[in-house]
């Protein structure tokens, strides 16, 4: 009979996630006494090859968790790509749930289950990655007592991630990936805490959103955070405020969830995909006015030919406008700032010389 394990380990990554994993579990024991659970962000019709790559590279045996699967001693368990892998006493859940800062699977909801579930005996890890997944469920891990960990933010090759969770945690150990395996091993032979820390009323909220629990989701009223003047994403739905710390949340009605950084970037790549919309509306535009202004010249129509070609002029005004702004976007931002700088420096030297040409006249 398998033994239950006296800790459990969840690691949450994202961009260049998968070459620290393979890192990390190189020298992990295998007699460490702990379950580790990973969740990696994947896109949602992928295939991935974790599993394989984790078993090469380490001693422990590594899969992608299935529904309702007993949690072990020695066992590395995967989120599946689409699937929110959440954790409950003695097993793993996987859900279809509300995605969290555009993902499914989220760091964020593995991380506040395992907080839930085991209390103290949790030890959270956060490796690299972009934006700010993982840090509103490590505050959760802490909260109920347990560890949290985080790779260096310098030795990572994407920072972010980590970074956020040392900004926004109390974090118990910051270290570089290759003494990362050591300080989990010797952290699993700890004795387990006492668990008599109770999770708050928001935390369960949040993971029966997860798990899409539609009495939770429809009752309006049991909401946790205030309403906030934003439109969800993924939904368009209202989105709740809800506060940690410093740490600035939003959750829709149906359970969609966003850090303030991550509803920043979906919001960007809304008004980006508007502004190229825009630029061909207004560039068709131009173009159908042009054809409707030559074809009323040459029926002698000057009048209506002109209206048409101040339309298509005024439309190719309006793209250009655009185009410069979605080409000014992909420059580095120093160039940017050197243009700007020009800019605002030749405006400076008109002044200086239209001062210059009064003076003159006085």
């Amino acid at each position: 009979m398998a033994s239950a394990p006296r800790h459990i380990i969840v690691i949450g990554a994202s961009a260049g996630g998968v070459e620290a994993l393979t890192r990390l579990v190189r020298d992990l024991a295998p007699d460490m006494g702990a379950a580790l659970f990973v969740t990696l962000h994947f896109p949602p019709d992928s295939t991935s090859a974790l599993a394989r790559i984790l078993n090469r590279a380490g001693k422990l045996s590594a899969a992608h968790a299935a529904d309702g699967q007993q949690i072990e001693e020695g066992k590395i368990y995967l989120a599946r790509p689409d699937h929110h892998l959440l954790i409950f006493r003695d097993h793993v859940r996987l859900y279809r749930g509300p995605r969290e800062n555009g993902n499914r699977p989220a760091v964020d909801p593995m991380f506040r289950s395992a907080a839930i579930a085991y209390g103290p005996r949790v030890i959270g890890v956060v490796l690299s990655g972009n934006l700010d997944d993982g840090t509103s469920g490590l505050l959760a891990i802490k909260r109920r007592g347990g560890t949290a960990v985080v790779q260096d933010p310098e030795d990572a090759m994407f920072p972010a991630m980590p970074q956020s969770a040392i900004e926004h945690v109390a974090v118990d150990h910051v270290v570089k990936l290759d003494q990362l395996a050591e300080l989990l091993n010797e952290l699993a032979k700890r004795p387990p805490a006492r668990e008599d820390i109770v999770a708050s009323d928001d935390a369960r909220k949040e993971i029966e959103f997860a798990e899409l629990d539609l009495g939770r989701i429809e009752d309006a009223a049991d909401h946790p955070g205030v309403l906030a003047p934003f439109g969800c994403p993924d939904c368009g739905g209202t989105l709740w405020e809800l506060r940690e710390g410093d740490l600035v949340r939003f959750r829709c009605r149906v359970g969609h969830a966003w850090t303030s950084e991550a509803l920043l970037a979906s919001q960007s790549e809304t008004l980006d995909a508007a502004l190229w919309t825009a630029l061909r509306a207004l560039e068709e535009n131009a173009a159908l006015s042009q054809q409707l202004s030559s074809r009323a010249r040459r029926r002698g129509n000057d009048r209506l030919a002109d209206r048409f070609a101040d339309n298509a002029e005024l439309a190719m005004r309006r793209a250009g406008t655009i185009r410069d702004v979605l080409l000014q976007e992909t420059k580095p931002r120093h160039e940017r700032e050197e243009e700007a700088e020009a800019a605002t420096g030749g405006i400076r030297l008109r002044a200086a010389a239209r001062e210059q040409m009064s003076g003159d006249d006085d």
